[in-house]
């Protein structure tokens, strides 16, 4: 079996659902988004890979919704590794409520490290939280020649 790893906990608000009260699609996109960021952060702290300027690209995302969820139901998400590549991991959260442990949810994943030097600048998110204000890049304007392709840290 699998180590499991709380990678997060938390709680169905009313406004997470529907207007059949269920729990709505993309509140499980965030409630495991939360959790994929913990759990990569337990493999490799984000100041140290900014440090060495690399990042995660999300490859491929896949969820099963096993059971309904509800609002005021207490929720916790537990991941494990499912593959290690050369620049690439992949990862498995199992969604599950406290009380009785129920599986309500499961979200499959790849990611892959990239160089974030290979961008020339930032298409307008990541600039600010990487570089600063005060970046020359930014401030000569260098936004615009982003580029849509990563090179992968072997």
């Amino acid at each position: 079996m699998p180590r499991l790893v709380e990678s997060f906990r938390g709680v169905v608000y009313p406004w997470f659902c529907d207007f059949m009260g269920h729990m709505n699609t993309q509140f499980y996109c965030q409630l495991f988004d939360g959790a994929t960021l913990h759990f990569l952060a337990g493999i490799a702290r984000r100041s140290e890979l900014l440090a060495i300027d690399c990042g995660w690209v999300d490859l491929r995302q896949l969820i099963e919704y096993k059971h309904e969820v509800r609002s005021g139901e207490l929720l916790v998400i537990r991941s494990h590794l499912t593959k290690i590549g050369n620049s690439s991991l992949g990862f498995l959260h199992e969604m599950r409520d406290t009380e009785t442990e129920t599986l309500r949810a499961t979200s499959e994943h790849v990611v892959a490290l990239f160089s974030l030097a290979q961008i020339d600048a930032a298409d307008g998110c990541g600039a600010a939280t990487r570089h600063g204000p005060h970046d020359r890049k930014l401030r000569d304007g260098a936004a615009h020649s982003y580029r849509r392709s990563w090179t992968l840290v072997a």
